[in-house]
């Protein structure tokens, strides 16, 4: 990814441990699996049929999948740690409104289960590593 456009904190993160769940190696793991999720999710939507309820819960699944990236991002130009612990709520809101869309179109038949298998499980891993960083924030602060 280009450099150009970044600020200093996202090319170089904060110190922080990095998370070993899901196996990332830096900030910068999260910040790409996100996006690699929200890619994959706007596909799987995209493949939705053409129905009343096909086209609205891809038009959502799109929303919030997107959102948990975009927002991740702006969590790491946070300006201060009550900001960053916000923007991570806002992540961990989205993404478990992912599973929720998720598991709606495996129950109205929309998405074969084995196409849905891998989302729900990468949801549920982004999820535990965002409540994980928020739990780890907050107690930061005491």
């Amino acid at each position: 990814m280009s450099e150009v456009g970044r600020r200093k904190s996202e090319v170089s993160p904060r110190s922080e441990s990095p998370v070993k769940s899901g196996g990332l190696k830096s900030v910068a793991d999260l910040r790409d699996r996100t996006f690699e999720f929200a890619v994959r999710c706007i596909r799987a939507a995209e493949a939705l049929p053409v129905s009343r309820s096909g086209s609205v819960v891809s038009s959502l699944l799109i929303r919030c999948s997107s959102s948990v990236g975009a927002n991740y991002r702006a969590a790491r130009r946070a300006r201060s740690s009550a900001e960053f612990v916000a923007k991570l709520g806002i992540c961990e809101e989205e993404c478990d409104e992912v599973i929720y869309w998720l598991q709606l179109s495996k129950a109205l038949d929309l998405i074969k289960p084995a196409k849905l298998s891998a989302l729900e499980k990468e949801a549920d891993e982004i999820l535990s590593i965002i409540v994980a960083s928020i739990k780890s924030s907050r107690s930061k602060k005491k």
